[in-house]
Order: structure tokens, then C-alpha cells, then sequence
């Protein structure tokens, strides 16, 4: 959960733009593979699209990427605030 937490911070924070995956691998600490593996069962679930430009493939996140992150930040703040390991 908190890999996938980190892509949806990095895709939200690309807005409309999106962001590539390279930029998502280097802000996740993830390597590439890693980083299209999750970004794919993200776009599965509805919570990430992927889009293709000229040259690259972005990924953007939904609006219900949007509300289930915003959900998952309380959560994670919730637990922090017990002092509960997740």
C-alpha cells in the first residue's frame, strides 16, 4: 500500500501533465519495471490512466485516484498517530 501511496503523491503532484515513469521511479525509489508493474494494477483499478504522446507514456491520476488517495492519507495519519506500523 505505501508503494502504491507514493505513485499516486508523484501522479498527483504531475497534474494534467502526468507524469512519465522515469520521473515516477526516481521520486518512488522504485526501479522501472517495478514502477510499470504498479502503475498498471493502479490503471486496473480506475485509480491511474495512461496516456501516450509523442515520445513517452504518462500517467495520470483519476478522480478516483484522487478521493481513494486523499481517503489513504487520512489513514496513514490516523495510524502514524497511534504509533501503529502498517
Amino acid at each position: 500500500m505505501g508503494i502504491m501511496g507514493d505513485i499516486l503523491d508523484v501522479t498527483a503532484d504531475g497534474g494534467r501533465g502526468g507524469v512519465i515513469v522515469s520521473a515516477i521511479s526516481r521520486k518512488a525509489n522504485l526501479s522501472h519495471y517495478a514502477v510499470l508493474d504498479k502503475c498498471e494494477k493502479l490503471v486496473e483499478a480506475g485509480l491511474v490512466e495512461s496516456v501516450k504522446n509523442d515520445r513517452n507514456r504518462v500517467f495520470l491520476i483519476t478522480e478516483k485516484g484522487l478521493q481513494f488517495f486523499q481517503e489513504f492519507k487520512r489513514f496513514q495519519g490516523l495510524v502514524e498517530s497511534m504509533n501503529l506500523r502498517y
